[in-house]
């Protein structure tokens, strides 16, 4: 268990992210972090708001087609619309396991959490997968159909072999008929790399180290041997919405892909 020690010298991924979304549970370290993030990327508050309709859009749908079990890893801190207040309108008997290694996030999680039999949040890093859906079967079963979701985390594994171990460990573990839900960073296909260096410099100082944006190609391999649900790879704003995905510019991109 983690000893709860706050750092708050360096920003903290789910506090810039808890900023952006209007919530409290931030310091000035993190503030001041995600508004050099906004000159660089001046969409970042309206990508952050994206990728969290998306979490409830991707959550409804699997609700929807039977899933029952969801697995959120790097969870952030509560807001609106979490994973089990989406799921539980859908199917009231839904499961829910959070996993994230910020201090803040297990302590305020746990204390909303606290009334909720079906819903829990264990401490875990995604770098350690095979930890994590060990940790979580205590909760989920594991030879069930399992949603595990990996909302904007992924891209704080900066390197792609590390990446492609943990990706191959988590769709070992999902059983035919689950799924695997990603947001992702995307460059652009226009972006110059000064920008995005500047963006990694940024996140260089936080908890994980850096950032590292993908290309569509490199997303789409994390899936290898899984089924990519309509529409496939695109901007978290465009995924079953009316929105012309736009590939030109930074965003993240949504997958969900299915175990076959």
């Amino acid at each position: 268990m983690t000893d709860l020690q706050i750092d708050t010298t360096s920003p903290s991924v789910a506090r810039v992210y808890d900023y952006w979304l209007g919530g409290k549970d931030n310091f000035a370290v993190d503030r001041q972090a995600a508004e050099q993030l906004l000159k660089l990327v001046p969409d970042a508050v309206e990508m952050c708001r994206d990728n969290r309709a998306f979490l409830r859009r991707s959550v409804e749908h699997l609700a929807a087609s039977g899933i029952r079990q969801f697995l959120d890893i790097g969870s952030g801190l509560p807001t609106q619309e979490n994973v089990h207040e989406v799921a539980m309108r859908v199917a009231p008997d839904s499961r829910v396991v959070y996993v994230d290694n910020d201090p803040i996030v297990l302590v305020h999680g746990r204390a909303l959490l606290a009334t909720h039999e079906n819903t829990t949040v264990i401490e875990g890093d995604l770098r350690e997968p095979e930890a994590i859906v060990a940790a979580a079967g205590a909760h989920l079963d594991f030879e069930q159909p399992v949603a595990v979701l990996l909302l904007s985390i992924a891209h704080f594994v900066i390197d792609d072999e590390e990446l492609t171990r943990i990706m191959a460990s988590l769709r070992a573990a999902v059983r035919p008929g689950g799924y695997i839900v990603m947001s992702h960073a995307f460059a652009g296909e226009r972006t110059g790399d000064d920008t995005v260096e500047a963006v990694q410099e940024v996140y260089a100082k936080s908890a994980p180290g850096g950032l590292t944006p993908r290309t569509r190609a490199q997303i789409s391999a994390l899936f290898e041997g899984m089924e990519l649900q309509e529409p496939h790879l695109v901007p978290v704003n465009a995924w079953r919405t009316d929105q012309r995905p736009d590939f030109s510019k930074p965003s993240t991109i949504g997958v969900v892909a299915k175990a076959v």
